[in-house]
């Protein structure tokens, strides 16, 4: 079996076009790619929602997206989890950090991560605007789904105390499996 690793093509000018024809030459064979890193590139929206289309495919197997610092906003972030929701059993490792998400953004990520068959572990959003209405979106996805999340960075945020002791409390119970929690 072949498998597709692009770790290349983080910082190299993709933009939301190059992302129109990387999807669309995925889309022919989606079950290879399992790691995709575009972080440092200028994808926006567009970009995200055609990648988007990607993931929503079944065949899809990608077990690693990074898309730090790419101009994704709470929009993209609705393409992005609308699609996970519908192949959610694969991805494991999403870094959405240095984009402009906010709290209707990881509401949305939120969603994603309460559904059962997400198995999410390691969620990276540094510097997405989350204050502590996302962190208490969080918390609450994460106790209706406790099996999977095991890092939760959110450092250099506009955290509440409300949100972030829900999260300290759920990273210290150990029915839930929360291991990491970066805010600070």
């Amino acid at each position: 079996m072949c498998v597709i690793v692009l770790y290349r093509l983080r910082e190299c000018g993709v933009t939301d076009e190059g992302c129109v024809a990387l999807a669309s030459a995925l889309r022919s064979n989606p079950s290879h790619l399992r790691d995709l890193n575009l972080s440092d590139n200028k994808l926006g929206d567009s970009g995200v929602k055609q990648l988007s289309d990607l993931l929503a495919n079944p065949h899809c197997k990608l077990e690693s997206l990074g898309l730090s610092d790419c101009g994704v906003t709470d929009e993209g972030c609705v393409a992005l989890a609308s699609a996970l929701r519908s192949n959610p059993s694969h991805l494991r490792d999403l870094n959405l950090s240095d984009n402009k998400l906010g709290d209707s953004g990881v509401k949305q990520l939120s969603d994603l991560l309460a559904n059962p068959h997400c198995k999410l572990e390691k969620l990276w959003l540094w510097e997405c605007g989350v204050t502590d209405e996302g962190c208490v979106a969080l918390a609450s996805a994460l106790r209706s789904n406790p099996s999977h999340l095991r890092e939760l960075h959110l450092y250099n945020n506009n955290l509440g105390d409300s949100g972030v002791n829900q999260l300290e409390d759920l990273r210290d119970d150990p029915h839930y499996k929360l291991e990491t929690l970066d805010y600070r």
